[in-house]
Protein backbone atom coordinates (compact mmCIF):
# COMPACT_ATOMS: atom_id res chain seq x y z
CA UNK A 1 0.00 0.00 0.00
CA UNK A 2 1.39 3.39 -0.92
CA UNK A 3 2.26 5.96 1.70
CA UNK A 4 -0.57 8.23 0.47
CA UNK A 5 -3.14 5.45 0.85
CA UNK A 6 -1.88 4.72 4.36
CA UNK A 7 -2.24 8.37 5.25
CA UNK A 8 -5.77 8.49 3.81
CA UNK A 9 -6.82 5.41 5.77
CA UNK A 10 -5.29 6.82 8.97
CA UNK A 11 -7.19 10.09 8.53
CA UNK A 12 -10.49 8.36 7.77
CA UNK A 13 -10.06 6.09 10.77
CA UNK A 14 -9.36 9.08 13.00
CA UNK A 15 -12.48 10.83 11.77
CA UNK A 16 -14.59 7.72 12.38
CA UNK A 17 -13.26 7.49 15.95
CA UNK A 18 -14.10 11.15 16.49
CA UNK A 19 -17.61 10.65 15.10
CA UNK A 20 -18.14 7.67 17.41
CA UNK A 21 -17.08 9.75 20.42
CA UNK A 22 -19.46 12.52 19.39
CA UNK A 23 -22.38 10.09 18.99
CA UNK A 24 -21.73 8.75 22.48
CA UNK A 25 -21.42 12.30 23.81
CA UNK A 26 -24.69 13.37 22.22
CA UNK A 27 -26.48 10.41 23.74
CA UNK A 28 -25.10 10.51 27.27
CA UNK A 29 -24.08 14.11 27.84
CA UNK A 30 -26.11 16.83 29.56
CA UNK A 31 -25.24 19.05 26.55
CA UNK A 32 -26.85 17.28 23.58
CA UNK A 33 -27.24 20.44 21.46
CA UNK A 34 -23.51 21.09 21.55
CA UNK A 35 -22.60 17.49 20.75
CA UNK A 36 -25.18 17.33 17.97
CA UNK A 37 -23.73 20.52 16.51
CA UNK A 38 -20.23 19.06 16.71
CA UNK A 39 -21.54 15.86 15.14
CA UNK A 40 -23.19 17.69 12.25
CA UNK A 41 -20.10 19.78 11.60
CA UNK A 42 -17.83 16.76 11.85
CA UNK A 43 -20.01 14.74 9.46
CA UNK A 44 -19.79 17.49 6.86
CA UNK A 45 -16.09 17.83 7.58
CA UNK A 46 -15.64 14.08 7.03
CA UNK A 47 -17.52 14.36 3.73
CA UNK A 48 -15.28 17.27 2.73
CA UNK A 49 -12.17 15.29 3.71
CA UNK A 50 -13.32 12.33 1.62
CA UNK A 51 -14.13 14.62 -1.31
CA UNK A 52 -10.75 16.35 -1.08
CA UNK A 53 -8.87 13.05 -0.91
CA UNK A 54 -10.74 11.75 -3.95
CA UNK A 55 -10.08 14.94 -5.91
CA UNK A 56 -6.37 14.86 -5.01
CA UNK A 57 -6.13 11.24 -6.18
CA UNK A 58 -7.69 12.19 -9.53
CA UNK A 59 -5.49 15.28 -9.72
CA UNK A 60 -2.33 13.21 -9.31
CA UNK A 61 -3.47 10.58 -11.81
CA UNK A 62 -4.33 13.21 -14.43
CA UNK A 63 -1.07 15.08 -13.85
CA UNK A 64 0.93 11.86 -14.23
CA UNK A 65 -0.80 11.11 -17.54
CA UNK A 66 -0.26 14.65 -18.78
CA UNK A 67 -3.99 15.42 -18.97
CA UNK A 68 -5.52 18.72 -17.98
CA UNK A 69 -6.58 19.18 -14.39
CA UNK A 70 -9.76 21.07 -13.56
CA UNK A 71 -9.69 21.78 -9.84
CA UNK A 72 -10.00 20.41 -6.32
CA UNK A 73 -13.70 21.10 -5.71
CA UNK A 74 -13.43 24.06 -3.38
CA UNK A 75 -16.88 25.34 -4.30
CA UNK A 76 -18.59 22.05 -3.49
CA UNK A 77 -16.84 21.84 -0.12
CA UNK A 78 -17.85 25.43 0.72
CA UNK A 79 -21.42 24.66 -0.33
CA UNK A 80 -21.47 21.62 1.98
CA UNK A 81 -20.26 23.79 4.88
CA UNK A 82 -22.93 26.37 4.09
CA UNK A 83 -25.57 23.66 4.01
CA UNK A 84 -24.43 22.45 7.44
CA UNK A 85 -24.83 25.95 8.87
CA UNK A 86 -28.29 26.27 7.30
CA UNK A 87 -29.34 22.92 8.78
CA UNK A 88 -28.00 24.02 12.16
CA UNK A 89 -29.98 27.25 12.02
CA UNK A 90 -33.16 25.46 10.93
CA UNK A 91 -33.06 22.70 13.54
CA UNK A 92 -31.64 24.75 16.43
CA UNK A 93 -28.22 23.14 16.78
CA UNK A 94 -25.43 25.05 18.47
CA UNK A 95 -23.94 27.15 15.64
CA UNK A 96 -20.48 27.55 17.18
CA UNK A 97 -20.29 23.79 17.71
CA UNK A 98 -21.14 23.22 14.04
CA UNK A 99 -18.41 25.64 12.97
CA UNK A 100 -15.94 23.94 15.33
CA UNK A 101 -16.97 20.57 13.92
CA UNK A 102 -16.33 21.81 10.39
CA UNK A 103 -12.69 22.24 11.34
CA UNK A 104 -12.36 18.80 12.92
CA UNK A 105 -10.96 17.13 9.80
CA UNK A 106 -8.10 19.64 9.76
CA UNK A 107 -7.27 18.73 13.36
CA UNK A 108 -7.30 15.04 12.40
CA UNK A 109 -5.01 15.77 9.43
CA UNK A 110 -2.51 17.57 11.67
CA UNK A 111 -2.61 14.82 14.29
CA UNK A 112 -2.17 12.09 11.67
CA UNK A 113 0.78 14.06 10.28
CA UNK A 114 2.45 14.40 13.68
CA UNK A 115 1.90 10.88 15.08
CA UNK A 116 4.12 8.93 12.63
CA UNK A 117 6.91 11.42 13.29
CA UNK A 118 6.63 10.83 17.03
CA UNK A 119 6.77 7.06 16.54
CA UNK A 120 9.96 7.29 14.45
CA UNK A 121 11.59 9.55 17.06
CA UNK A 122 10.83 6.98 19.78
CA UNK A 123 12.32 4.16 17.68
CA UNK A 124 15.47 6.18 16.98
CA UNK A 125 16.02 7.01 20.63
CA UNK A 126 15.79 3.35 21.72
Amino acid sequence: MSQYNQMVMRQRKGMLYLLAILVIGSGFSPFPAIFLGLLLGSLVSFFNLWLLQRKIQRFVENAAEGESVFGLGTLSRLAAAGLAVLIAMRFDFHILAVVAGLGSSYAVIVISFLLPGLNTQKKQSE
